[in-house]
C-alpha cells in the first residue's frame, strides 16, 4: 500500500510539473519587436553556459530544469539584433519573461538557412516538409496568384492528376486518406474545382507541416498523409493588409490590433480574408481556346471567407476564435452541375499553468462539408454531407532534455449519401459516429540521438472497435552534416470517400463513415475481422548538409494497406453489397536539393513510386501511380534592392495507368424484365467492353512549364505594388486529361495561359 502511494505521489508531481531539489524553469515568447509577431525556432539561452532552446512556431520557448540563481537571458535569430535581459530565477520558480528582438535589415531568405539548419539537428523531421508563405510565393503561380496546392505539387511524393478536380496523392494514399487541417479543424475537400487554389488564403498563413508518412501519435485519423496548416495572428502594432487582382481571382485581405501589444506581450488582434472567383467571367474573353465547350468560357467559380481574433494574454497565453466558409461551383451544361460548401469555427488556445512547466493545449470546434451533383446530361444525382465536431486536450511537460507530450481528443463524425447509380439503385446512407482518442509521445535526446516513441489508442464507439496504434521516430547525428532518422507506426481510419480510385476526374468528393454492418474479408465471404481501414507505415532516410547553402534529403518508404473500403457503386441489385473491400501497397523514394542564397532559391526533387492495389481478382496499380515524377523550382531576385523576381518551375511525370477498351457494344437495359422484348426493343446506348487487365495501359508522359517575372514598387516602409506578369504552361505542352472512349476523344489538361496580376499592400 505505501509503495503505492509512492508511486501515485510521484506521478501526480510530474504531472503537475512542481519543480525540486532547489531548480527552476524560465519560458515565455520571442516576438518582433516592430510588428508584434513572434519569432518561429529563434535560440533562448542563458549567457556563459551551454543552457538553451528554439522557440517553436508560435514563439515559444521553455528552459526547464535550472539551478536557482542571477542570469542574462538571451535571444538571437540571424536578421535580428540580440535581445538580453537580466532574471532571477528563485527555487521552485517557473519565470515568464517575454523577450523583443529588432529587425537588423537582412533579407529574409538569409535568417531562415540558420534556422532550417538547427531544426533539422534538433527533430526527428522524418517524411516532414514545413512550408512558408513566403515559399509558396517563389512559385510562377497562376494567374498571378501563390497558393499552398500549386507548391504541394512540387513536393516529393506528391501526385496531382489534372487542373481540374484538385486532387492530390501523397506517397500511395487517396485524397481520403490524407487529413487536410486548419488551425486543427479537418477541412473535408480543400481544393477548388480548378485545380490551381484551394480553400486557404496564402497571407493568413503561419505555417504548412506536410506529413507524408510516418507521422507520430498527435496525429491520428487518417491512413497516408498528415497537411496541418496554421494560420497566423492579425498585427499586434499596425493596421495593414493587401488587394489584388488578376484574370483568375479578386482577394482582399486585413489585419490588424484591436488592443496594441505592450511590453508585457499582451494583446488583441484580428485577421479578414475575402476571395472571390473572376475567371467564369473574364475566361470566355481571355481564354476562349481554353473553353470546356463552345457555350460558355471556364465554368469555375469559388467563393472564400475566413476570420480571426487572436487574444494574448501577458504570460504567453493566448486563445484564438476562428471561422471559415468556402464554396465551390463548377456548372457546365453539357456535363453536371456540382456545388460544395465547407463551413465551420472553433477556438485553439494556449494555457501556461502557474509554477508549473506544464502547459495545457486545447481544441474545440466544428467543421462541415456538403455537396450536390446534378448531372445536366442524364439522370445521375448524387448528395452528401459530413459534419465533424473535434474536441482535443493536450499537456506539453518540459524534461531538461525532451518533452513529453499527452492528451485526449474526441470526433463525432456525422454523414449522409444519397446516389442513383446509371442502373437505378438507390443507395442512402447515413451514419453518425463518435470515436475517442488517448495519445502520448515522449520526445528525449540522448547526446547525438533523438527518440519520439508515441502510442495512440482509438476507440471506435458506432463500430465497438478498439484500435491501439504504437509509433516510433529517431533521428541520429552523425556529424553536424550527416544525419539519418527512421519512422514507422500503425494507423487508422473510419471515414471513407464515396470516389473511387477507378474516377480519372473526380470532381464529386462524397463522404462515409465506416460501415456498422459486417463487410467480407477481400475475395471471401467470410465476415472481416475490422471494419476499419488500416495501414503500416515504415520510412527511412539520411540527410546530408554539402555545403553552408546546399541540403540533400533521401528518404525510402514502404506502406502496406491491410484494409481499404469502397462503395460499390455499380451494384445491380438492391440485395447487393453496399461496400467492398481492397488491399494495397506503396513503396519508393526520393531524393531533395535546397539550395538557399539570399538572392537565390533552387529546389529539386525526383520521386519513383509504385502503387499497387488488390481488390480480390487481380492485382493492379492505381490511376495515380506515377512512376517517375521530377519538379524543378528556381526564384531568382535582381536589380535595385532586388526589386525584380524571376521564378521558374518545370514538371514532368511519366504516364498514368488507365484500363484499355476491348470492345463497344449495344447497351440494351431490360427495364421490364422477363417480359421485356428484346426483338423490338432499341438500345438506349453505347456500352464498352473494357480489358481485363484492369489499369494495363499508360497514357502519355507529362509536362509542363511555368514562368514568371515581379516588379516590386515600394511607397514607404510597409507599402508596395507588386506586378506579376505570369505564363502557366509556357510552351503548351498537349498534356492528356482524359479520353472520351464513346466520342473517340481527346481532352487535354488546360493550355498556355498568360495573365497580369496586380498586388496592393498596405
Amino acid at each position: 500500500m505505501n509503495l503505492s502511494r509512492h508511486i501515485c505521489l510521484l506521478l501526480i508531481c510530474t504531472l503537475l510539473g512542481l519543480n525540486a531539489f532547489g531548480q527552476g524553469s524560465i519560458r515565455g515568447n520571442v516576438f518582433d519587436k516592430e510588428t508584434g509577431d513572434p519569432v518561429s525556432f529563434a535560440n533562448v539561452f542563458l549567457e556563459g553556459t551551454q543552457i538553451g532552446v528554439n522557440t517553436d512556431l508560435n514563439g515559444f520557448y521553455t528552459i526547464p530544469r535550472i539551478d536557482a540563481g542571477e542570469y542574462v537571458l538571451m535571444a538571437t535569430f540571424i536578421g535580428y539584433d540580440t535581445a538580453r535581459v537580466e532574471v532571477f530565477v528563485g527555487e521552485g520558480q517557473v519565470l515568464t519573461q517575454q523577450l523583443f528582438i529588432s529587425d537588423s535589415g537582412l533579407k529574409i531568405e538569409e535568417v531562415s538557412i540558420s534556422a532550417e539548419r538547427e531544426i533539422a539537428r534538433n527533430e526527428v523531421k522524418i517524411s516532414k516538409l514545413s512550408v512558408t508563405p513566403r515559399q509558396i510565393q517563389l512559385m510562377p503561380s497562376t494567374g498571378g496568384e501563390p497558393d499552398i496546392v500549386q507548391y504541394l505539387q512540387v513536393l516529393p511524393g506528391v501526385v496531382s492528376t489534372g487542373d481540374a478536380g484538385g486532387q492530390i496523392f501523397i506517397r500511395g494514399g487517396s485524397p481520403v486518406q490524407n487529413k487536410i487541417l486548419l488551425d486543427g479543424l479537418p477541412i473535408f475537400n480543400p481544393f477548388h474545382s480548378i485545380g490551381f487554389f484551394s480553400t486557404f488564403e496564402t497571407d493568413a498563413i503561419r505555417n504548412v507541416d506536410v506529413l507524408t508518412g510516418g507521422f507520430n501519435a498527435e496525429h491520428g485519423g487518417r491512413i497516408s498523409a498528415v497537411v496541418d496548416i496554421n494560420t497566423k495572428d492579425g498585427n499586434k502594432k499596425d493596421f495593414g493588409g493587401s488587394l489584388s487582382i488578376s484574370p483568375f481571382l479578386a482577394k482582399a485581405f486585413v489585419e490588424g490590433p484591436l488592443i496594441k501589444q505592450t511590453e508585457n506581450g499582451g494583446s488583441t488582434s484580428f485577421m479578414f480574408s475575402q476571395k472571390n472567383s473572376l475567371i467564369n467571367r473574364t475566361g470566355a474573353v481571355l481564354y476562349p481556346y481554353a473553353a470546356v465547350s463552345d457555350s460558355i468560357g471556364l465554368p469555375y467559380s469559388l467563393n472564400d471567407t475566413y476570420g480571426k481574433l487572436s487574444f494574448i494574454n501577458q504570460n504567453g497565453s493566448y486563445l484564438n476564435l476562428f471561422g471559415f466558409n468556402y464554396d465551390d461551383v463548377f456548372n457546365d451544361p453539357a456535363v453536371a452541375k456540382i456545388d460544395w460548401k465547407n463551413l465551420g469555427g472553433g477556438a485553439n488556445f494556449k494555457l501556461l499553468l502557474d509554477n508549473s512547466d506544464l502547459v495545457l493545449n486545447g481544441l474545440v470546434g466544428y467543421s462541415s462539408y456538403r455537396i450536390g451533383f446534378d448531372e445536366e446530361a442524364g439522370s445521375d444525382k448524387r448528395e452528401s454531407s459530413v459534419g465533424n465536431f473535434v474536441g482535443r486536450f493536450d499537456f506539453d511537460y518540459y524534461l531538461k532534455n525532451g518533452t513529453v507530450n499527452y492528451g485526449v481528443e474526441i470526433n463525432v463524425n456525422s454523414t449522409v449519401f444519397e446516389f442513383i447509380n446509371p442502373f437505378g439503385i438507390k443507395i442512402d446512407e447515413k451514419q453518425s459516429s463518435p470515436d475517442i482518442a488517448g495519445f502520448v509521445k515522449l520526445r528525449y535526446k540522448f547526446g547525438n540521438l533523438i527518440v519520439e516513441p508515441g502510442l495512440r489508442a482509438i476507440y471506435y464507439a458506432a463500430l465497438t472497435e478498439f484500435s491501439p496504434e504504437p509509433r516510433f521516430g529517431m533521428k541520429y547525428n552523425l556529424t553536424d552534416d550527416i544525419r539519418i532518422k527512421f519512422a514507422s507506426g500503425l494507423y487508422s481510419q473510419n471515414l471513407l470517400s464515396t470516389s473511387n480510385e477507378r474516377d480519372v476526374v473526380a470532381l464529386f468528393t462524397g463522404f462515409l463513415t465506416s460501415p456498422e454492418s459486417s463487410i467480407s474479408r477481400l475475395g471471401t465471404e467470410e465476415i472481416a475481422g475490422s471494419n476499419l481501414q488500416k495501414a503500416t507505415h515504415a520510412v527511412g532516410g539520411v540527410e546530408i548538409d554539402l555545403i553552408k547553402n546546399l541540403t540533400i534529403n533521401i528518404e525510402g518508404y514502404w506502406k502496406r494497406f491491410d484494409q481499404l473500403i469502397v462503395v460499390n457503386r455499380t451494384k445491380l441489385n438492391v440485395s447487393d453489397a453496399n461496400y467492398a473491400t481492397e488491399e494495397g501497397v506503396a513503396y519508393g523514394g526520393d531524393i531533395s536539393a535546397k539550395y538557399q542564397l539570399p538572392n537565390l532559391y533552387f529546389w529539386g526533387t525526383y520521386a519513383l513510386g509504385y502503387v499497387n492495389r488488390n481488390d480480390g481478382e487481380q492485382v493492379f496499380p492505381t490511376i495515380f501511380d506515377r512512376r517517375h515524377n521530377v519538379n524543378i523550382l528556381a526564384n531568382y531576385q535582381f536589380g535595385a534592392d532586388r526589386s525584380w523576381e524571376f521564378g521558374v518551375r518545370w514538371n514532368y511525370g511519366s504516364g498514368f495507368p488507365f484500363t484499355q477498351t476491348q470492345a463497344f457494344y449495344n447497351f440494351l437495359p431490360i427495364t421490364d424484365g422477363p417480359n421485356a422484348n428484346i426483338v423490338t426493343s432499341n438500345p438506349d446506348n453505347v456500352g464498352i467492353l473494357f480489358s481485363s487487365r484492369r489499369n494495363g495501359g499508360r497514357l502519355p508522359d507529362y509536362h509542363r512549364l511555368d514562368l514568371s517575372i515581379i516588379k516590386k514598387i515600394k511607397f514607404g516602409r510597409f507599402g508596395g505594388l507588386d506586378i506579376n506578369f505570369s505564363v502557366t504552361n509556357a510552351y503548351n505542352r498537349a498534356n492528356i486529361f482524359y479520353f472520351d472512349r464513346i466520342k473517340y476523344d481527346r481532352v487535354n489538361q488546360l493550355p498556355i495561359l498568360p495573365s497580369l496580376s496586380l498586388k496592393y499592400s498596405f
